[in-house]
């Protein structure tokens, strides 16, 4: 049998997706009209003999979390619980201090995925790939392919052509290493959990040596990247299995859109009936659009590409909607223009207005680019990025909103630009 563990993190972590982090946990953020970690799920339950997946993280369990664990049980029919760490242990740390709760029912081999990421998960392959070597000493990760520059963002992968075994391993290095990057989706067998005892032991000891150190806290915060791939590497042990298949990762809100695109675009082959069509009567739909069932939107409104429509949410006469996500229970009142922007919870847009950012996908013209995680500023000005209007936000009519941040429950009395909103 067969497990699954999804690291969620916790709240100190998704300081790049304020304030989008303040109304409910990054990993239930909905991407393509989903929150973020279903599509881990799903991807999960579709491997055969997958017995009980877990999420792992340092969030409060709170209502919302509950809740979703709740309805994606029934929806799969499948045990998801939720494991609370009392600390951030990092990537390695979370599921060396639950690895009781895996390995209980003696799975044979057990999937960890960062919730942060966007893929096709290629899980069934991998497993193939893995059960072909026959060796349950042996792990696997997921790599892609990424451009040389972008590649220092992530951990690197320096594998045998003929093997695929990973002969070097280096987690954001300062120079040019390889293009195959680390995915973030990995495939272990009970063994990895000697090799984790054995950083865990390593960092006791230089504990002990530390005379006034913090601590056993410290000793359980293990990172799988830095402490234990970069010594299984050379050692035969760790093999990765390249995909072909859409990657990306989900660190600001502006990759949240470009996540959306790509499972919006993913869902014509795997989940057709979440898309709109358009029919008379309806809404224009260009290209790739979700929208709730309780949405209600105008006939005379033109929507797409790349567009996701939250529930609750009123759509007006003559509204313009591309490349967006509007959550739940926000109104574009008539012949609103959002391009390129995230409106939040029930937050409001007057008519006329327009509320548009600049996208930050990756260069269209290169396949192997991946997206930029920015940073807000350079040289002290508010980089040009997509437009994100917190919860309860107002906005009146026929203003401006470009390029700009605006905190949750916000009222605002004129146009902006580049600016992040107190």
């Amino acid at each position: 049998m067969l497990k699954a563990v999804v690291l969620i993190g916790g709240p100190q972590k998704g300081t790049r997706f304020r304030p989008l982090s303040f109304e409910v946990p990054k990993p239930l953020f909905p991407v393509a009209g989903v929150p973020m970690i279903q599509h881990h799920i799903e991807a999960c339950t579709k491997v055969p003999n997958m017995k009980e997946i877990l999420l792992i993280g340092f969030y409060q369990p709170n209502e919302a979390l509950s809740r979703f664990l709740v309805s994606a049980q029934q929806e799969f029919k499948i045990p998801i619980r939720y494991l609370q760490e009392y600390a951030a242990l990092g990537t390695g740390g979370g599921i060396y201090h639950f690895r009781d709760q895996i390995l209980s029912g003696s799975p044979e081999a057990f999937f960890v995925l960062n919730a942060d990421v966007c893929s096709e998960f290629p899980l069934e392959e991998m497993l193939t790939f893995h059960r072909l070597r026959g060796n349950p000493e042996t792990f696997l990760m997921l790599g892609t392919t990424a451009n040389r520059k972008q590649s220092l963002n992530y951990g690197c992968i320096v594998a045998n052509a003929d093997s695929h075994e990973v002969l070097h391993y280096v987690e954001k290095p300062s120079t040019f290493v390889s293009e195959l990057i680390n995915c973030g989706i990995y495939l272990f067998t009970p063994a990895i959990f000697r090799h984790i005892g054995a950083v865990f032991q390593r960092n006791q000891q230089e504990l002990l040596l530390e005379e006034n150190a913090n601590g056993w806290q410290r000793a359980e915060a293990i990172r799988l990247e830095q402490d234990v791939f970069t010594a299984l590497a050379g050692q035969g042990r760790l093999f990765a299995y390249k995909t072909e298949g859409f990657w990306s990762q989900i660190k600001s809100a502006g990759s949240a859109i470009y996540a959306s695109r790509l499972y919006l675009s993913c869902y014509s082959q795997c989940h057709p009936e979440r898309l709109a069509q358009n029919r008379t009567g309806g809404p224009t739909i260009r290209g790739n659009v979700y929208i709730h069932p309780t949405a209600s939107v105008d006939s005379t409104a033109v929507l797409g590409p790349n567009v996701s429509i939250g529930k609750g949410v009123t759509i007006g006469a003559g509204v313009r909607v591309r490349e967006s996500i509007i959550l739940h229970g926000a109104s574009l009142q008539d012949h609103t223009c959002v391009l390129n922007s995230i409106v939040g919870w029930d937050s409001t847009i007057g008519r006329w207005a327009r509320v548009e950012g600049t996208p930050s996908d990756p260069n269209p013209n290169d396949p192997y680019a991946k997206i930029d995680s920015e940073t807000l500023f350079r040289d002290g000005r508010l980089t040009p990025s997509i437009t994100i209007l917190g919860c309860n936000v107002t906005i009146p009519a026929e203003v401006v909103i470009l390029n700009s941040i605006v905190l949750p429950h916000k009222e605002l009395s004129r146009s902006f630009k580049n600016q992040i909103i107190l």
